[in-house]
Protein backbone atom coordinates (compact mmCIF):
# COMPACT_ATOMS: atom_id res chain seq x y z
CA UNK A 1 0.00 0.00 0.00
CA UNK A 2 2.79 2.40 0.91
CA UNK A 3 4.76 1.53 -2.23
CA UNK A 4 1.68 2.14 -4.36
CA UNK A 5 1.12 5.58 -2.86
CA UNK A 6 4.80 6.46 -3.16
CA UNK A 7 4.84 5.42 -6.82
CA UNK A 8 1.73 7.51 -7.50
CA UNK A 9 3.28 10.48 -5.69
CA UNK A 10 6.53 10.20 -7.67
CA UNK A 11 4.65 10.04 -10.95
CA UNK A 12 2.52 13.05 -10.08
CA UNK A 13 5.55 14.97 -8.80
CA UNK A 14 7.42 14.61 -12.10
CA UNK A 15 4.38 15.76 -14.02
CA UNK A 16 3.70 18.69 -11.75
CA UNK A 17 7.30 19.88 -11.79
CA UNK A 18 7.19 19.76 -15.56
CA UNK A 19 4.35 22.22 -15.70
CA UNK A 20 6.43 24.93 -13.97
CA UNK A 21 7.22 26.49 -17.34
CA UNK A 22 3.98 26.02 -19.23
CA UNK A 23 3.86 27.71 -22.65
CA UNK A 24 1.04 29.59 -24.26
CA UNK A 25 -0.48 26.44 -25.76
CA UNK A 26 -0.74 24.91 -22.30
CA UNK A 27 -2.55 28.05 -21.20
CA UNK A 28 -5.18 27.15 -23.77
CA UNK A 29 -5.66 23.80 -22.03
CA UNK A 30 -7.05 25.72 -19.07
CA UNK A 31 -9.84 27.11 -21.19
CA UNK A 32 -13.17 25.51 -21.91
CA UNK A 33 -12.13 24.46 -25.39
CA UNK A 34 -13.01 20.87 -26.17
CA UNK A 35 -9.98 20.49 -28.42
CA UNK A 36 -7.79 19.54 -25.46
CA UNK A 37 -8.21 16.37 -23.46
CA UNK A 38 -6.71 17.67 -20.21
CA UNK A 39 -8.05 20.47 -18.07
CA UNK A 40 -7.53 21.39 -14.41
CA UNK A 41 -10.31 20.59 -12.00
CA UNK A 42 -11.71 23.02 -9.46
CA UNK A 43 -12.40 20.58 -6.65
CA UNK A 44 -12.01 23.06 -3.80
CA UNK A 45 -12.82 26.68 -3.14
CA UNK A 46 -9.52 28.53 -2.66
CA UNK A 47 -11.26 31.44 -0.90
CA UNK A 48 -12.56 29.26 1.95
CA UNK A 49 -10.81 29.59 5.31
CA UNK A 50 -10.51 25.81 5.57
CA UNK A 51 -8.35 25.83 2.45
CA UNK A 52 -5.70 27.95 4.20
CA UNK A 53 -6.08 27.19 7.91
CA UNK A 54 -4.54 23.72 7.89
CA UNK A 55 -1.21 21.96 8.39
CA UNK A 56 -0.47 21.79 4.63
CA UNK A 57 -0.45 25.54 4.20
CA UNK A 58 1.39 25.99 7.52
CA UNK A 59 4.27 23.74 6.45
CA UNK A 60 4.43 25.22 2.95
CA UNK A 61 4.38 28.77 4.28
CA UNK A 62 7.00 27.88 6.87
CA UNK A 63 9.29 26.57 4.13
CA UNK A 64 8.79 29.69 2.01
CA UNK A 65 9.41 32.01 4.96
CA UNK A 66 12.52 30.11 6.04
CA UNK A 67 14.04 30.29 2.56
CA UNK A 68 13.21 33.99 2.32
CA UNK A 69 14.77 34.57 5.73
CA UNK A 70 17.94 32.69 4.75
CA UNK A 71 18.12 34.62 1.46
CA UNK A 72 17.70 37.93 3.27
CA UNK A 73 20.47 36.99 5.70
CA UNK A 74 22.88 36.21 2.84
CA UNK A 75 22.09 39.54 1.21
CA UNK A 76 22.58 41.42 4.48
CA UNK A 77 25.88 39.64 5.21
CA UNK A 78 27.59 39.75 1.83
CA UNK A 79 25.99 42.46 -0.30
CA UNK A 80 27.98 45.66 -0.62
CA UNK A 81 25.39 48.19 -1.76
CA UNK A 82 24.05 48.58 1.78
CA UNK A 83 27.46 49.89 2.89
CA UNK A 84 28.68 53.42 2.29
CA UNK A 85 31.37 54.09 -0.32
CA UNK A 86 33.68 55.51 2.36
CA UNK A 87 33.39 52.30 4.32
CA UNK A 88 34.24 50.28 1.20
CA UNK A 89 37.27 52.45 0.41
CA UNK A 90 38.58 52.30 3.97
CA UNK A 91 38.46 48.51 3.93
CA UNK A 92 40.59 48.38 0.74
CA UNK A 93 39.85 44.72 0.28
CA UNK A 94 37.54 42.96 -2.13
CA UNK A 95 34.70 40.90 -0.74
CA UNK A 96 32.18 38.57 -2.34
CA UNK A 97 29.84 41.50 -2.90
CA UNK A 98 32.40 43.93 -4.35
CA UNK A 99 31.42 45.49 -7.67
CA UNK A 100 33.09 48.11 -9.84
CA UNK A 101 31.41 50.59 -12.13
CA UNK A 102 32.98 49.44 -15.40
CA UNK A 103 32.03 45.78 -14.91
CA UNK A 104 28.49 46.50 -16.09
CA UNK A 105 29.53 47.81 -19.52
CA UNK A 106 33.03 46.48 -20.17
CA UNK A 107 33.89 43.30 -22.08
CA UNK A 108 35.81 40.24 -20.97
CA UNK A 109 38.78 40.93 -23.28
CA UNK A 110 40.63 44.18 -23.93
CA UNK A 111 40.57 43.51 -27.67
CA UNK A 112 36.75 43.59 -27.74
CA UNK A 113 35.44 47.16 -27.70
CA UNK A 114 32.44 47.82 -25.40
CA UNK A 115 30.53 49.01 -28.47
CA UNK A 116 30.17 45.37 -29.53
CA UNK A 117 28.50 44.56 -26.22
CA UNK A 118 26.26 47.61 -26.67
CA UNK A 119 25.17 46.43 -30.12
CA UNK A 120 24.50 42.93 -28.82
CA UNK A 121 22.38 44.20 -25.92
CA UNK A 122 20.31 46.49 -28.12
CA UNK A 123 19.66 43.70 -30.62
CA UNK A 124 18.71 41.26 -27.84
CA UNK A 125 16.41 43.80 -26.21
CA UNK A 126 14.56 44.54 -29.46
CA UNK A 127 14.07 40.85 -30.26
CA UNK A 128 12.88 39.95 -26.75
CA UNK A 129 10.58 42.97 -26.56
CA UNK A 130 9.05 42.08 -29.93
CA UNK A 131 8.40 38.49 -28.82
CA UNK A 132 6.89 39.65 -25.53
CA UNK A 133 4.56 42.10 -27.27
CA UNK A 134 3.56 39.41 -29.77
CA UNK A 135 2.82 37.02 -26.91
CA UNK A 136 0.62 39.60 -25.17
CA UNK A 137 -1.24 40.41 -28.39
CA UNK A 138 -1.82 36.72 -29.15
CA UNK A 139 -2.78 35.46 -25.66
CA UNK A 140 -3.67 38.60 -23.70
CA UNK A 141 -2.40 39.99 -20.41
CA UNK A 142 -3.24 36.73 -18.66
CA UNK A 143 0.15 35.35 -19.69
CA UNK A 144 1.67 37.19 -16.73
CA UNK A 145 -0.14 34.71 -14.52
CA UNK A 146 2.74 32.33 -15.35
CA UNK A 147 6.32 32.12 -14.12
CA UNK A 148 7.67 31.75 -17.66
CA UNK A 149 6.40 35.17 -18.67
CA UNK A 150 7.67 36.71 -15.45
CA UNK A 151 11.14 35.44 -16.25
CA UNK A 152 10.96 36.40 -19.93
CA UNK A 153 9.94 39.92 -18.95
CA UNK A 154 12.79 40.16 -16.44
CA UNK A 155 15.31 39.13 -19.12
CA UNK A 156 13.86 41.78 -21.45
CA UNK A 157 14.23 44.42 -18.71
CA UNK A 158 17.80 43.27 -18.15
CA UNK A 159 18.81 43.86 -21.77
CA UNK A 160 16.96 47.19 -21.86
CA UNK A 161 18.78 48.41 -18.76
CA UNK A 162 22.02 46.92 -20.06
CA UNK A 163 21.69 48.89 -23.29
CA UNK A 164 21.41 52.14 -21.34
CA UNK A 165 24.40 51.24 -19.16
CA UNK A 166 26.47 50.31 -22.23
CA UNK A 167 25.64 53.63 -23.87
CA UNK A 168 26.96 55.39 -20.79
CA UNK A 169 30.02 53.12 -20.74
CA UNK A 170 30.91 53.81 -24.38
CA UNK A 171 30.49 57.54 -23.78
CA UNK A 172 32.65 57.38 -20.66
CA UNK A 173 35.36 55.37 -22.40
CA UNK A 174 35.46 57.71 -25.40
CA UNK A 175 35.38 61.01 -23.54
CA UNK A 176 37.22 60.21 -20.32
CA UNK A 177 39.55 57.25 -20.73
CA UNK A 178 40.54 57.58 -24.40
CA UNK A 179 40.80 61.37 -24.32
CA UNK A 180 42.97 61.32 -21.19
CA UNK A 181 45.28 58.82 -22.90
CA UNK A 182 45.61 61.09 -25.93
CA UNK A 183 46.27 64.13 -23.75
CA UNK A 184 48.93 62.27 -21.79
CA UNK A 185 50.68 61.21 -25.00
CA UNK A 186 50.54 64.80 -26.30
CA UNK A 187 52.03 66.21 -23.09
CA UNK A 188 54.80 63.62 -23.15
CA UNK A 189 55.63 64.64 -26.72
CA UNK A 190 55.67 68.34 -25.83
CA UNK A 191 57.88 67.75 -22.83
CA UNK A 192 60.26 65.47 -24.69
CA UNK A 193 62.31 62.63 -23.31
CA UNK A 194 65.76 64.25 -23.43
CA UNK A 195 67.70 63.84 -20.23
CA UNK A 196 71.00 65.69 -19.73
CA UNK A 197 73.94 63.36 -19.10
CA UNK A 198 75.76 63.43 -15.79
CA UNK A 199 79.49 63.97 -15.35
CA UNK A 200 80.24 60.34 -16.14
CA UNK A 201 78.30 60.60 -19.44
CA UNK A 202 75.25 58.47 -18.44
CA UNK A 203 71.69 59.78 -18.35
CA UNK A 204 69.96 60.27 -15.02
CA UNK A 205 67.54 57.33 -15.30
CA UNK A 206 65.56 57.96 -12.10
CA UNK A 207 64.57 61.38 -13.42
CA UNK A 208 63.55 59.78 -16.71
CA UNK A 209 61.19 57.42 -14.94
CA UNK A 210 59.87 60.23 -12.80
CA UNK A 211 59.17 62.46 -15.80
CA UNK A 212 57.49 59.70 -17.78
CA UNK A 213 55.01 59.15 -14.94
CA UNK A 214 54.16 62.77 -14.22
CA UNK A 215 50.91 62.67 -16.18
CA UNK A 216 49.89 59.08 -15.46
CA UNK A 217 46.80 58.71 -13.33
CA UNK A 218 46.54 55.96 -10.76
CA UNK A 219 44.81 52.88 -12.07
CA UNK A 220 41.91 52.90 -9.63
CA UNK A 221 38.41 51.62 -10.24
CA UNK A 222 35.26 53.38 -9.11
CA UNK A 223 32.82 51.43 -6.99
CA UNK A 224 29.53 50.68 -8.69
CA UNK A 225 26.49 52.77 -7.92
CA UNK A 226 22.95 51.64 -7.18
CA UNK A 227 22.11 50.95 -10.84
CA UNK A 228 25.25 48.86 -11.21
CA UNK A 229 24.19 46.65 -8.32
CA UNK A 230 20.62 46.41 -9.60
CA UNK A 231 21.94 45.36 -13.00
CA UNK A 232 24.18 42.68 -11.47
CA UNK A 233 21.32 41.36 -9.32
CA UNK A 234 18.95 41.10 -12.29
CA UNK A 235 21.65 39.29 -14.28
CA UNK A 236 22.08 36.58 -11.68
CA UNK A 237 18.35 36.27 -11.01
CA UNK A 238 17.69 35.82 -14.73
CA UNK A 239 20.41 33.19 -14.94
CA UNK A 240 18.75 30.86 -12.47
CA UNK A 241 15.17 31.53 -13.59
CA UNK A 242 15.93 30.99 -17.29
CA UNK A 243 17.65 27.67 -16.63
CA UNK A 244 14.73 26.60 -14.43
CA UNK A 245 12.07 27.32 -17.05
CA UNK A 246 13.96 26.14 -20.14
CA UNK A 247 15.57 22.96 -18.85
CA UNK A 248 12.40 21.74 -17.16
CA UNK A 249 10.35 22.42 -20.29
CA UNK A 250 12.68 20.70 -22.77
CA UNK A 251 13.91 17.84 -20.57
CA UNK A 252 10.87 17.07 -18.43
CA UNK A 253 7.71 18.46 -19.99
CA UNK A 254 8.13 18.26 -23.76
CA UNK A 255 9.32 14.61 -24.05
CA UNK A 256 6.15 13.38 -22.35
CA UNK A 257 3.72 15.49 -24.37
CA UNK A 258 1.76 13.74 -27.12
CA UNK A 259 0.45 15.23 -30.33
CA UNK A 260 -3.09 14.50 -29.13
CA UNK A 261 -3.05 17.10 -26.33
CA UNK A 262 -0.11 19.31 -27.26
CA UNK A 263 1.33 20.91 -30.39
CA UNK A 264 4.57 22.85 -30.26
CA UNK A 265 4.15 26.39 -31.58
CA UNK A 266 6.73 28.94 -32.69
CA UNK A 267 6.06 31.11 -29.65
CA UNK A 268 6.62 28.15 -27.31
CA UNK A 269 10.05 27.54 -28.81
CA UNK A 270 10.96 31.23 -28.52
CA UNK A 271 9.81 31.57 -24.92
CA UNK A 272 11.94 28.60 -23.88
CA UNK A 273 15.07 29.10 -25.94
CA UNK A 274 15.68 32.65 -27.18
CA UNK A 275 16.07 34.13 -23.70
CA UNK A 276 18.60 31.45 -22.72
CA UNK A 277 20.59 31.90 -25.95
CA UNK A 278 20.78 35.67 -25.52
CA UNK A 279 21.72 35.37 -21.85
CA UNK A 280 24.51 32.90 -22.62
CA UNK A 281 25.82 35.24 -25.31
CA UNK A 282 25.73 38.08 -22.80
CA UNK A 283 27.63 36.01 -20.25
CA UNK A 284 30.30 35.18 -22.83
CA UNK A 285 30.87 38.86 -23.72
CA UNK A 286 30.64 40.75 -20.44
CA UNK A 287 33.15 40.80 -17.59
CA UNK A 288 30.61 40.58 -14.78
CA UNK A 289 31.36 38.35 -11.83
CA UNK A 290 28.99 35.69 -10.52
CA UNK A 291 29.20 35.36 -6.71
CA UNK A 292 27.30 32.40 -5.34
CA UNK A 293 25.58 34.29 -2.51
CA UNK A 294 23.38 36.17 -5.02
CA UNK A 295 21.54 32.89 -5.42
CA UNK A 296 19.45 34.49 -2.70
CA UNK A 297 17.82 36.85 -5.20
CA UNK A 298 16.75 33.90 -7.36
CA UNK A 299 15.08 32.36 -4.31
CA UNK A 300 13.32 35.64 -3.48
CA UNK A 301 12.16 35.98 -7.09
CA UNK A 302 10.39 32.61 -7.00
CA UNK A 303 9.09 33.17 -3.46
CA UNK A 304 7.51 36.47 -4.52
CA UNK A 305 5.76 34.66 -7.38
CA UNK A 306 4.41 32.02 -4.97
CA UNK A 307 3.13 34.63 -2.51
CA UNK A 308 1.58 36.52 -5.44
CA UNK A 309 -0.33 33.36 -6.36
CA UNK A 310 -1.42 32.81 -2.77
CA UNK A 311 -2.84 36.32 -2.52
CA UNK A 312 -4.75 35.99 -5.79
CA UNK A 313 -6.23 32.60 -4.87
CA UNK A 314 -7.16 33.78 -1.39
CA UNK A 315 -9.25 36.53 -2.98
CA UNK A 316 -10.57 34.72 -6.06
CA UNK A 317 -11.29 31.04 -6.48
CA UNK A 318 -9.66 29.93 -9.74
CA UNK A 319 -7.36 27.26 -11.12
CA UNK A 320 -3.69 27.16 -10.22
CA UNK A 321 -1.26 27.91 -13.08
CA UNK A 322 0.98 25.10 -11.81
CA UNK A 323 -0.71 22.15 -10.06
CA UNK A 324 2.11 21.71 -7.52
CA UNK A 325 1.03 25.04 -5.98
CA UNK A 326 -2.37 23.56 -5.08
CA UNK A 327 -2.54 23.29 -1.29
CA UNK A 328 -5.45 20.84 -1.23
CA UNK A 329 -3.17 17.84 -1.77
CA UNK A 330 -1.61 16.15 1.29
CA UNK A 331 1.68 16.09 -0.66
CA UNK A 332 1.70 19.88 -1.17
CA UNK A 333 4.54 20.56 1.33
CA UNK A 334 6.72 17.93 -0.36
CA UNK A 335 6.06 19.44 -3.78
CA UNK A 336 7.03 22.90 -2.52
CA UNK A 337 10.21 21.40 -1.06
CA UNK A 338 11.03 19.56 -4.30
CA UNK A 339 10.66 22.69 -6.44
CA UNK A 340 12.75 24.65 -3.94
CA UNK A 341 15.57 22.11 -4.08
CA UNK A 342 15.40 22.20 -7.88
CA UNK A 343 16.61 25.81 -7.77
CA UNK A 344 20.07 24.70 -6.61
CA UNK A 345 21.17 22.76 -9.72
CA UNK A 346 19.48 25.28 -12.03
CA UNK A 347 21.51 28.13 -10.58
CA UNK A 348 24.60 25.97 -10.33
CA UNK A 349 24.57 25.16 -14.06
CA UNK A 350 24.86 28.82 -15.04
CA UNK A 351 27.43 29.52 -12.31
CA UNK A 352 29.53 26.64 -13.65
CA UNK A 353 29.34 28.02 -17.19
CA UNK A 354 30.57 31.44 -16.01
CA UNK A 355 33.34 29.82 -13.96
CA UNK A 356 34.55 27.75 -16.93
CA UNK A 357 34.50 30.87 -19.13
CA UNK A 358 36.71 32.77 -16.69
CA UNK A 359 39.09 29.82 -16.35
CA UNK A 360 39.33 29.30 -20.12
CA UNK A 361 39.87 32.95 -21.03
CA UNK A 362 42.40 33.53 -18.24
CA UNK A 363 44.55 30.72 -19.65
CA UNK A 364 44.18 31.55 -23.34
CA UNK A 365 44.37 35.35 -23.01
CA UNK A 366 46.23 36.09 -19.75
CA UNK A 367 47.27 39.58 -20.89
CA UNK A 368 43.88 40.61 -22.26
CA UNK A 369 41.49 39.06 -19.75
CA UNK A 370 39.62 41.75 -17.77
CA UNK A 371 37.69 39.77 -15.20
CA UNK A 372 38.21 41.12 -11.66
CA UNK A 373 38.78 38.34 -9.17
Amino acid sequence: MFLTKFSLFSKNLCGLLAVCCAPSSIIQMYSDSSSHSWRPTMATDTTALSYWLNWRFFLSALFILMTMGLASFLIWKYEEFNKSRNERRERQQETAGSLYEDEAWNTCLKGIHPAWLLAYRIFSFLVLLSLLIANVVADGGGIFFFYTQWTFTLVTIYFGLGSCISIYGCYYKHNKIDSSTVNRAYLDTEQGTYVAPTLDGTPELPNLYKNSNVYQEPLTKNDAGVWGYIFQIIFQTCAGAVVLTDIVFWLVLYPFMTSKDFRLHFMDVCLHSVNAVFLLGEASLNCMRFPVFRFAYFILWTAIFVIFQWIIHACVSLWWPYPFLDLSSPYAPLWYLAVGVLHIPCYGVFALIVKLKHLWLSRLFPGSFQFVR
